[in-house]
């Protein structure tokens, strides 16, 4: 008698921890279109910067690898895109994932071409992303990038 209960007991653990589970991966399929819309609003800001827009969609942490080397944080971001020492005159975003890992973090990977004028100096460039954005005070913002030149 105690074996047969031992397994119903087991059996419901088991019946409870997948539907948690599926919950989850629902949740976290309900926050991707969030998380779609936090980058698509980061890539308009990055052509028409302004900073109470950037430091709502950029937090405080956020360590972004250039594909040149340079690592910048949140201020030097800011700051570059508002000096247009990194100026995007238009930003195209292909090939966009987005997969939603434990509800509050998110890795968005995607293909950015842009039209550029650094320091005044046109340009094109085209490049692979890689974005972890995390979820802080109910807003997604971008935690970490990594920026890697596409091959031609």
């Amino acid at each position: 008698m105690l074996i047969r209960k031992f397994f119903l007991a087991a059996a419901a653990t088991a019946v409870f921890a997948g539907c948690a589970a599926s919950g989850g991966s629902s949740s976290s399929a309900s926050a991707e279109p969030a998380v779609a819309a936090a980058a698509e609003r980061l890539r308009v800001a990055m052509v028409d910067p302004t900073p109470a827009a950037l430091r709502a969609l950029v937090s405080d942490d956020l360590s972004y690898g250039h594909s040149g080397g340079k690592v910048d944080t949140q201020a030097s971001f800011i700051s570059d895109l508002l000096d247009r020492k990194s100026d995007f005159v238009a930003i195209a975003i292909t090939d966009q994932t987005i997969k939603v890992v434990d509800g509050h973090t998110a890795i968005v990977r995607h293909t950015l071409t842009a039209d550029t004028n650094d320091s005044g100096k046109p340009g094109k460039v085209a490049l692979k992303i890689l974005g972890i954005w995390q979820k802080q005070g109910g807003e997604w913002k971008l935690l970490a990038r990594q920026a890697v030149r596409l091959t031609t």
